[in-house]
């Protein structure tokens, strides 16, 4: 059977990305209500009743919000570390049965092997993660202020990417919505990465191997997806990367289905 990945959405309204192999069915984030999570799983012909685990990468609102009514109504496996296990529990007020792992550790779910590594954000202990399968290697690193050594040898070896693009600098210094603490936090090293950084990091990354990047979190109001895939296809024809497939993960829709 082949290995098949939906981004069901991605931006600061929620974020969720569906995997599916032979034996597992794995949520990456259940960012969005119950209900739109279920939505978007049919438009797969999948139920959430099905799943095998679900992956948390930190306890942000737009990262944990199905929790409740999903992970605890339907007994879903929850993965992630102790401190985002706490913080998400104390947000939510309910108690999760969760499988903790350590930050940097690796673990096996049916037949995917996920590693996990630290990401600089502004939650308790961030984390991304590398989904190994029999077809390939998916990465998610989204919600990070920089880009660390431990990051780029971790998603290097990844043949579909999901990164993050959240912002045109100059449209967020520019944007009237947004608080200068708030455009210091997203600016700060532990806020959220620029389509410029984006592009340098699949510059300082590429090889032969990566075949799919996914452009994730992208901000409604500080930036474009048109800006985003300008910034990011400039550096893939810069450095000759002809091979990868890009695509724009959005908030209202799930990306087309890949499969492996």
């Amino acid at each position: 059977m082949s290995v098949k990945f939906t981004i069901l959405g991605s931006g600061s309204a929620g974020n969720c990305a569906y995997l599916e192999t032979a034996e597992a069915r794995i949520l990456v984030d259940a960012g969005f209500s119950p209900r739109q999570i279920r939505q978007r799983l049919a438009t797969l012909g999948r139920t959430p009743e099905n799943l095998t685990a679900i992956l948390i990468t930190h306890e942000h609102s737009d990262h944990i919000a199905g929790l409740t009514g999903i992970a605890q109504k339907l007994n879903i496996p929850i993965y992630c570390n102790r401190a985002t296990k706490e913080a998400f529990e104390f947000q939510l007020e309910k108690k999760f049965n969760c499988n903790l792992f350590d930050t940097g550790a690796s673990f096996e779910i049916a037949d995917t092997r996920v590693d996990t590594f630290a990401i600089p954000h502004d939650a308790q202990d961030p984390v991304g993660y590398l989904i190994r399968t029999a077809a390939g290697n998916f990465g998610f690193a989204t919600d990070l202020g920089h880009v660390t050594k431990l990051v780029l040898e971790r998603i290097r070896i990844a043949n579909v990417l999901v990164l993050e693009s959240n912002h045109d600098v100059k449209m967020l210094q520019d944007c009237p919505r947004r608080s200068w603490a708030l455009k210091q936090r997203i600016l700060g090293r532990h806020g959220h990465i620029s389509n410029v950084t984006a592009a340098e990091t699949v510059a300082q990354i590429m090889s032969a191997d990566l075949r799919h990047l996914y452009l994730a979190h992208l901000s409604r109001e500080c930036n474009k997806p048109e800006l985003a895939h300008h910034v990011m296809a400039e550096q893939l024809h810069h450095i000759g990367a002809k091979h990868v497939a890009m695509q724009i993960a959005a908030q209202e829709v799930p990306c087309a289905t890949l499969e492996l």
